[in-house]
């Protein structure tokens, strides 16, 4: 059966006469002008900045530096070295964390090589206005690229924007599985549009996987690609697909505009863990095992307690204006202690500002029936037991600030999993009990990614993959979208 029998004709017809995969390219090139255009106006006016901040008014003095042809010079130099580090590079872009590393290592290596000529060369370029434009450009191309992320983001929620065009080919199970997964975070730019499996799967008439047509078999795989208008073949488990067969379709693919990449069958491993290292022709995949003690883990605690006893003292008079409203607004103690079970299993007293009735657990089995979420966890959107104060604390998350003074005393960790209750660890399987591994957090990966509006799985899912892949840099990351999290409000209840 051939792609184009189960396809309409406007779905399977080439435009303009170009191959498909290159016409679903278009959208990609002009997001790249796009941060191109950016990264222009930021240098100039970072290099704008620099010298107003090093020279004001005046001229320059005991330099013989046109510096009226350093700034263009230095504009190109800088784009040269986004480019050539692959900072406009597609695979990068739009999602993770590579492309702002990259960002920062070509604004460091070519501030690094222009020291380094300076100094060699005796060139009297002033140090001050170098430095102060470094600074200024590097962080507003991050700042930069993280706006124009964002606004990808939306678009590609919306299901507009950039995104890869994706034909999945595999075994049934496997493509259902990478489809799942690949939806899951529509954010990340790649739209399934089609699935190839093998011969003996095939039926006589239009078969659909779920809502994804099934536009051919493994014989077909680039007319499949270039009927349906991919970007993109995501191979994933099957059989049929030998080590040979994966090479030639590599070598069909080839001049067509289409990408190929394989998805192992590894989840939720971040990409630090894994390396590929050939050996005897093969690309083993080589996955280092998550990191629970040692130097890192040292370092992620002293880092822990010093923000936690800095952010104390900063948020005092906050912290007193909150006690004072919970005080004045409902009877009882301003501060709730919940027993949580912390790293190792270990219980521990957590610390909490009241925003529940003082008879709060006593109320709560006539509210069981009305459980808004799965799992082990009680949650409602419109809970009687939270007080007025308490409805507002719980919607900027002020409610967790004396969680401070447990990462204080090394029972929690500024970035972690969710505290969880004995109870519900008391139904733990081998699986969740993983979340035990490392000290919970104020904030992690289920604060940034919706809070209370995950499903049980969902908030379980990302408490491991922190667990597995966590990292200080992962950890920065976190604490940073945690403060968009907090002002968006989402699945706080």
């Amino acid at each position: 059966m051939s792609a184009a029998t189960l396809l309409t004709p406007a779905t399977s017809a080439e435009s303009d006469g170009r191959p498909a995969g290159l016409v679903a390219r278009a959208d990609e090139r002009s997001y790249i002008r796009v941060l191109v255009v950016l990264d222009t106006t930021i240098i100039i006016l970072a290099l704008l900045i620099g010298y107003v901040t090093r020279f004001g008014d005046d001229e320059p003095t005991g330099s013989e530096v046109p510096y009226v042809l350093v700034a263009p010079g230095l504009v190109l130099a800088w784009l040269i070295s986004l480019k050539a580090l692959g900072c406009y590079d597609d695979r990068v872009i739009g999602y993770g964390a590579d492309e702002y590393r990259r960002v920062s290592s070509a604004s460091l290596r070519l501030a690094g090589a222009i020291a380094i000529v300076g100094y060699i060369a005796d060139v009297g370029v002033s140090r001050g206005f170098l430095g102060i434009t470094f600074a200024v450009g590097t962080v507003g191309l991050e700042v930069a690229r993280f706006a124009a992320r964002k606004r990808l983001h939306r678009a590609r929620s919306l299901g507009a924007g950039w995104s890869r065009k994706v034909l999945v080919v595999g075994d049934t199970a496997h493509v259902l599985e990478l489809v799942h997964t690949l939806r899951r975070e529509p954010y990340a730019g790649y739209q399934v549009v089609g699935a190839c499996i093998p011969d003996a799967l095939l039926a006589p008439v239009a078969q659909r996987l779920g809502d994804v047509p099934v536009v051919g078999s493994f014989r077909g795989i680039p007319e499949a690609a270039t009927a349906i208008g991919a970007d993109t073949v995501a191979v994933t488990a099957s059989g049929e697909l030998t080590a040979t067969r994966l090479r030639r379709l590599g070598w069909q693919l080839e001049g067509t505009g289409v990408d190929l990449v394989v998805a192992p069958a590894l989840t939720d491993v971040a990409g630090p863990r894994i390396h590929t290292r050939p050996v005897a022709g093969l690309p083993l995949i080589h996955v280092e095992a998550p990191e629970f003690r040692g130097a890192r883990k040292l370092v992620k605690g002293l880092v822990d307690r010093s923000a936690s006893s800095l952010a104390l003292a900063l948020l005092l008079p906050l912290i007193a204006f909150v006690a004072l409203a919970i005080k004045l607004d409902s009877r009882g103690p301003v501060l709730f202690r919940q027993v949580r079970v912390g790293r190792g299993g270990q219980e521990f007293d957590v610390f909490k500002f009241r925003t529940m009735v003082v008879n709060a657990d006593a109320m709560l089995a006539e509210l069981t029936t009305r459980n808004e979420t799965d799992g082990l966890m009680f949650k409602m959107r419109r809970d009687p037991r939270v007080t007025r104060v308490g409805r507002v604390l719980r919607k900027w998350s002020l409610d967790e600030l004396p969680q401070l003074v447990n990462v204080l005393l090394g029972q929690m960790s500024l970035v972690g999993p969710r505290p969880p209750l004995p109870s519900e660890v008391a139904r733990y399987d081998g699986d969740v009990a993983r979340r035990l591994l490392v000290k919970p957090g104020m904030t992690g990966l289920w604060q940034v990614s919706g809070r209370s509006d995950l499903s049980w799985e969902d908030g379980i899912r990302l408490d491991l993959y922190y667990v597995e892949n966590w990292s200080l840099a992962a950890d920065l990351t976190i604490l940073w979208k945690t403060v968009g999290a907090v002002l968006n409000g989402r699945g706080a209840y």
